[in-house]
């Protein structure tokens, strides 16, 4: 009989691929929904790529409450927890804190109890990453994000605690034999399966509208969504991930590289692409009179921190796809399922 995996939230954008991947592989998946109602659009968006037929089943279960978990546990043999809390502009730190880690909490007690063999969280790399905003320098999975610097955002916040309190669960808790790992990603673009939820790639439609007028000097380690998704999944079985974190950032791009390689590389369907450069003090002065949402970009201006991956590559013998090639792959999808 093939095992089971229970992938969290399973209408995100990461999830999808997730769940794909592991149907190709051979596993059984089960997913969570937070209603009914959203199955389908789980399903048409995974059958594009994989038959689900059969071996995709549901389990409906909010981060935010009790119920449903230890049903979506029953018969799983590994977890990939993905899933994170919807947010709204000009969240709180409370609104996005503390669904993030009471969540994980919550399924890492229903997976200790059901004798789940291994959980696999995703957290984010900005949980492992200075607090002071130098622009330059290398960081590995040994640092952790000091989550009482009043300069974080938010979400960077939320992402940290959350990740704290999954280790700090298991460490204090009688889990058995479970264990867990932690993957820390860094902006994931690729192609998308459905326009219901595009996730981060959100930019590159923006792009490709020609909403954005302009490009801010803000640089992003790209991981391709596929790629992340295979770390996901060698985290999952490797006897040596077991309770390991692994930073899966990708290769370092400025965003005016990105819209170069988008109005290069797709001829006339990237002319409203824009490659014009916006000052540093322009985004600031933006960010101060006329959009606040850009205040949480400002002190990324001109930033080129990095985070080494050698540590997946060497103990999971991970190998990421170049930055360019995730950037028009998600490019090529949006267009093709007429999301711009």
């Amino acid at each position: 009989m093939s095992e089971t995996v229970l992938v969290t939230g399973g209408t995100g954008y990461v999830a999808g691929w997730c769940i794909t991947e592991l149907l190709k592989r051979g596993y059984d998946v089960r997913t969570t929904v937070r209603s009914a109602k959203r199955e389908q659009v789980v399903t048409g968006a995974v059958a594009s790529e994989v038959n689900p037929a059969g071996r995709l089943t549901f389990a409906t279960a909010d981060l935010t409450a009790d119920t449903g978990w230890d049903e979506a546990m029953h018969g799983v043999t590994y977890v990939l927890h993905v899933a994170s809390p919807l947010g709204v502009q000009n969240d709180s730190a409370a609104d996005l804190i503390t669904p993030a880690r009471d969540g994980s909490l919550r399924v890492l007690r229903a997976a200790a109890k059901a004798s789940v063999k291994r959980v696999v969280m995703t957290s984010a790399a900005n949980a492992a990453s200075p607090s002071s905003y130098a622009t330059e320098g290398v960081t590995d999975e040994t640092l952790w994000t000091d989550p009482a610097d009043p300069t974080l955002i938010p979400y960077r916040r939320s992402k940290t605690l959350a990740e704290r309190a999954a280790w700090d669960f298991i460490e204090n808790n009688d889990t058995g034999d479970m264990e867990l790992t932690t993957v820390l990603p860094g902006a994931v673009f690729g192609p998308i399966l459905t326009t219901s939820n595009i996730g981060s790639v959100g930019i590159i439609a923006r792009m490709l509208k020609g909403e954005m007028a302009g490009i801010p000097r803000i640089g992003l380690e790209i991981v391709d969504v596929r790629d992340l998704v295979d770390v996901h999944l060698r985290a999952m079985t490797s006897p040596a991930a077991a309770g390991q974190r692994f930073l899966a950032t990708g290769e370092f791009m400025w965003m005016a590289d990105m819209a170069q390689a988008l109005h290069d590389g797709l001829g006339a369907r990237g002319s409203r692409v824009s490659t014009r450069h916006i000052p540093d003090f322009a985004v600031r002065l933006a960010a101060r009179f006329r959009d606040p949402s850009l205040r949480e970009i400002t002190p990324a201006l001109g930033r080129r921190n990095r985070h080494s991956t050698e540590k997946a590559r060497t103990l999971l013998g991970w190998q990421p796809r170049p930055a360019r090639q995730s950037v028009l792959d998600c490019a090529n999808s949006l267009i093709a399922h007429n999301a711009v």
